[in-house]
């Protein structure tokens, strides 16, 4: 489950319907009732949150937004979305690792997902991270 205060629109959650998850994208956010419109590959479909589900953080999913690799000679590995950085101590590692963006410099010591990676975005660059059109989501 994931807390409605989190969601921003553009966030991508797994939505659940009748036992099935789909990774889809926020749409809309409904306050008064605390309801969350999804665009999953199948249909918009307004859920409570506790239907929503956190996606982890991997490189599959950096790889979603377009980010660049760069493994490092010690082992480290860099991914790169313009000006924007994640630096993983060691390959895989998504459970410690720092994200900068100009001075903006943050250490995370815990395991992410993807709409947490996406609302740290927001609030370093004010852009929203988003996928680019062509990319399906599944």
């Amino acid at each position: 489950m994931i807390n409605f205060h989190e969601l921003r629109s553009g966030d991508i959650v797994w939505a659940e319907f009748e036992g099935q998850r789909r990774e889809g994208e926020v749409t809309e956010l409904n306050g008064a009732d605390r309801l969350v419109c999804v665009q999953t590959s199948v249909q918009s479909f307004w859920y409570e949150p506790a239907h929503l589900f956190p996606i982890p953080l991997d490189e599959g999913q950096l790889m979603k937004f377009h980010f660049e690799k760069q493994e490092q000679p010690d082992g480290t590995v860099k991914y790169m979305y313009g000006p924007f950085r994640i630096l993983l101590s060691r390959k895989g590692n998504f459970s410690n690792f720092e994200m900068w963006y100009r001075e903006d410099r943050r250490h995370i010591t815990q395991p992410l997902s993807v709409h947490q990676l996406q609302n740290h975005y927001h609030g370093m660059t004010k852009v929203d991270l988003v996928r680019e059109p062509g990319v399906e989501v599944v």
